[in-house]
């Protein structure tokens, strides 16, 4: 049996969860023929309680030349990108659940992404399949994407369907820990943006730029406009969707109303609803955070890596699209 090296950069939430899901499954991963060893767990305090070994915590990068997977899961950009890249040239697979350096880096990273090293499952979705989902996808034409990539928002505006202002729904979501003490990547809808980024590269267009992402939020929304979307037979949720106008691929992140029958609609948590051809309209929903869920994701990816699948390779060439517009209205 061959022995496999991991360097985990991350021991938070997610990186604690795969090292805890490894150990869980470590008669699948026998069965495939290899023993997964960790090489290390970078983290920021070694002092903080968490169900890694002591001796396994790095509090400084360690030679990651010597790992044959890198699992990826600090966020950030700029830190982890330094860390990567030395591994990534040398031909050491990245598995990483990081879509905002994803989004941001890809000028540094697409090269490896086109070569098959660059494991993604996690960053859209966590584990919920989202990324192998559209892979599927390609043997019909995509002609319009539509998701809530964001579980937060999702959360606060069920609150805001219940009666609560934005501001104590969002108190709410914090003192949960849906949150973050400082909101703004997932209230103003820049996480979705970057997960929408991933996915209209993987789909249309390999070079689709994060910068040409519009991204509103829902800071502004009362509880009142959520009354009046009710009172029409409508919901309003926070899309992420990818349409043709004027010819064009349109990313946009965006409080929509949609009807109260629709799928995105009365989806509990995260889900994508694609209209193709000539396969039709298709829809996945599930878990889109949380430690195992991203978890599960990340191990998902190290078994399409050791049973040879090649990591998420983007669209093979851009496409314009044939159909036009969206069928969701956006509130004002």
């Amino acid at each position: 049996m061959e022995t496999l090296t991991l360097a985990l950069l991350g021991g938070g939430t997610v990186g604690s969860a795969f090292y805890a899901l490894v150990q869980e499954r470590l008669e699948e991963l026998h069965a495939l023929g290899v023993s997964p060893r960790f090489l290390g767990v970078l983290v920021r305090d070694k002092g903080k309680p968490r169900a890694i070994p002591q001796d396994l915590l790095r509090v400084e990068p360690f030679d990651l030349l010597e790992a044959d997977v890198v699992v990826e899961a600090l966020g950030g950009v700029e830190a982890p990108l330094r860390l990567v890249l030395p591994a990534l040239e040398a031909g050491i697979p990245l598995i990483t659940a990081n879509k905002a350096l994803l989004a941001e880096a890809w000028e540094a990273l697409r090269p490896f992404a086109e070569k098959g090293l660059i494991y993604h499952e996690a960053s859209v979705m966590a584990g919920t399949p989202a990324l192998s989902f559209l892979e599927t996808l390609r043997g019909s034409e995509v002609l319009e994407l539509h998701g809530i990539l964001n579980g937060t928002t999702l959360y606060i505006l069920q609150e805001m369907e219940g009666g609560r202002t934005y501001a104590e729904a969002l108190a709410e979501a914090q003192r949960l820990g849906y949150a973050e003490a400082d909101p703004t990547l997932d209230v103003e809808g820049i996480d979705a943006a970057h997960k929408l980024t991933l996915l209209a590269r993987l789909l249309v267009d390999p070079g689709f730029p994060f910068a040409r992402v519009e991204a509103r939020g829902i800071a502004r929304l009362t509880p009142e406009a959520l009354k009046e979307a009710r009172v029409r037979g409508e919901r309003v949720r926070l899309l992420a969707s990818l349409y043709g106008e004027g010819g064009e691929w349109r990313a946009v992140v965006a409080p929509r109303r949609l009807p109260q029958d629709h799928p995105l609609a009365r989806a509990p948590g995260n889900a994508l609803w694609v209209r193709t051809r000539p396969l039709g309209e298709v829809f996945v929903t599930g878990p889109g955070a949380g430690g195992g869920a991203t978890a599960s994701g990340l191990l998902a990816d190290l078994f399409r890596l050791l049973l040879g699948g090649p990591g998420h390779r983007p669209a093979p060439r851009a496409r314009l699209p044939r159909a036009e517009g969206s069928p969701f209205s956006a509130l004002e």
